[in-house]
């Protein structure tokens, strides 16, 4: 059983990489951001609360999002592992998440943090959002969600760091390359 959650800033390619390791190591990826853009699309509650936070380039509120994470690790399909993409984003997520793990008598196996320098970020994710029309995709929005990302998750990579089931991968590349790195280093970090 493989549980874990692969980390980065923005456009550093976690959805690529969490669609691969999840057909690789057969776990149910699970992207908040994914969930999040449906309830935007479908205009539930949720979607609608969500979206004003997306185009701004914020986190949606813990409330929210929490809520959202235990619903989605309660379901049948997350029996024989997972992989995060998304979440968690502070530390308080991460105690959060902790709590929830632990009503299972679980914790995590691995966390993977991807890598890259934020100018390319910038030049990948404007590119994506003339390929996609990403509303949430335009050069202040970014650099916002970087300096974020810098600010709050980097502390949520440290916390992880600490209890030593972090890895670290070059997320700079070709996308078959980044996996191949990427499936070396979970391959390691479950071998130690």
């Amino acid at each position: 059983m493989t549980r874990m959650l692969i980390i980065g800033p923005p456009g550093s390619g976690k959805g690529t990489q969490a669609e691969r390791i999840s057909e690789r190591l057969g776990v149910i990826a699970i992207s908040t951001g994914d969930i999040f853009r449906a309830n935007v699309k479908g205009e539930t509650p949720l979607g609608i609360e969500a979206k004003k936070y997306m185009d701004a380039g914020d986190f949606v509120p813990d409330s929210v999002t929490n809520k959202m994470v235990r619903d989605r690790l309660s379901e049948d399909d997350v029996e024989n592992g997972f992989l995060l993409d998304g979440y968690p984003r502070t530390t308080a997520q991460v105690d959060y998440l902790d709590g929830i793990l632990a009503d299972g008598d679980e914790k995590l196996d691995v966390v993977l943090q991807l890598t890259a320098d934020d100018e390319e970020l910038v030049t990948r994710l404007l590119g994506r959002a003339q390929e996609t029309g990403r509303t949430d995709d335009n050069e202040a929005v970014i650099r916002h969600r970087l300096d974020l990302y810098h600010g709050q998750t980097e502390a949520v990579v440290a916390k992880y760091a600490d209890r030593g089931i972090l890895t670290r991968v070059d997320g700079i590349g070709g996308i078959d390359e980044v996996t191949d790195r990427v499936m070396q280093a979970i391959k390691e970090a479950q071998s130690a």
